[in-house]
């Protein structure tokens, strides 16, 4: 029989819900979007507004100019858009400095963490941040205090290493988009170490991180292999890989698109997860599910871990009103 005509063997596709998009993702690109539909192109936008390839590639089309300095930005009226990952203090200094029209989207939980880590230094403390070295929202973060400020902490080593100036006036954020599991050894670690360190007030770890990890624990148990639709550079995607390896699956794996899907090991699997990063729009994994259904009969059921109803308003002077 004719490859083409043989059966395809059955497979069942575990959704996870939540997945995708989260609210300070739409409110990025919606900022860039709004900004080319009222004012023209180009628009720029200091680094990738989100971590994502074709969402990246999608607003270049309509006319964003993405640079990784404002140093690259000429002399211009044309709009400035900051990151949903933050930016330190400097940027929005220098933008002032050069007149820009500059617009912020950094994720409003991403502001929450600044404005935590000024008051703790306000207070007097020394400021702890974990998170992972060179990440964007992790230079955004330290940026907004003077140099030496906040010590990073990346591991339960780094917290056991870690020696205060005063044990007893310390405190810790968080990034945004860590593992909620790793995350939370650490801090515990920390507060062994240091009964008085002050933590948020409410959890730094943003809510779709924390959902869309709860989603994979629910599913990952269950099947033989899951894909993670989403870019290697995002954090929130590379720990949700990492979540399903920890549950137990013993095949998880990054794909920014289905072409990027390695069939080969893929070969005798009976049941498969699908999650997505918080910057990786419907449309990719969409695109996987029929990637999947043109090997396999498929059957596909959606594992709900938690409903989400989160929305953030555009930066003011998008918002209609102001645009009128």
């Amino acid at each position: 029989m004719p490859a083409e005509l043989q059966p395809k063997p059955p497979l069942k596709i575990f959704l996870c819900s939540p997945r995708g998009f989260c609210a300070g993702v739409v409110r990025a690109i919606d900022t860039v979007e709004r900004a080319l539909k009222l004012y023209g192109a180009p628009v720029y936008v200091r680094h990738e507004i989100v971590h994502n390839r074709y969402v990246v590639d999608s607003l270049k089309e309509k006319g964003a100019i993405f640079v990784e300095e404002l140093t690259e930005v000429p002399d211009t009226q044309a709009p400035v858009v900051f990151s949903a990952h933050g930016v330190p203090k400097s940027i929005p200094a220098e933008a002032e400095r050069r007149n820009f029209f500059a617009l912020d989207a950094t994720c409003p939980l991403v502001t929450k963490v600044h404005r935590e880590a000024e008051i703790h230094f306000k207070r007097g403390r020394e400021i702890l941040l974990i998170g992972h070295e060179g990440h964007p929202e992790v230079v955004g973060t330290m940026g907004q205090l003077p140099l030496g400020a906040v010590v990073l902490i990346e591991t339960v080593e780094d917290a056991d290493a870690f020696v205060p100036k005063d044990a007893n006036n310390l405190a810790f954020v968080t990034q945004t988009t860590l593992s909620v599991d790793d995350t939370a050894e650490i801090a515990a670690h920390l507060k062994k170490r240091f009964p008085t360190i002050v933590g948020p007030y409410k959890e730094d770890i943003c809510y779709a991180t924390t959902n869309r990890q709860l989603a994979v624990k629910k599913v990952a148990p269950h099947v033989d292999a899951m894909i993670v639709v989403g870019s290697a550079n995002s954090s929130n995607t590379q720990r949700l890989r990492e979540v399903a390896e920890r549950e137990g699956c013993k095949l998880a794996f990054l794909v920014q698109r289905a072409a990027d899907i390695d069939w080969t090991i893929l070969d005798g699997i009976e049941a498969i997860g699908i999650t997505a990063g918080a910057s990786a729009p419907e449309v990719l994994v969409e695109e996987v599910i029929e990637a999947l259904a043109a090997h396999y009969t498929i059957s596909i059921d959606t594992v709900n871990a938690i409903d989400e109803d989160v929305f953030f308003p555009l930066p003011r002077p998008l918002r209609p009103a102001a645009a009128e």
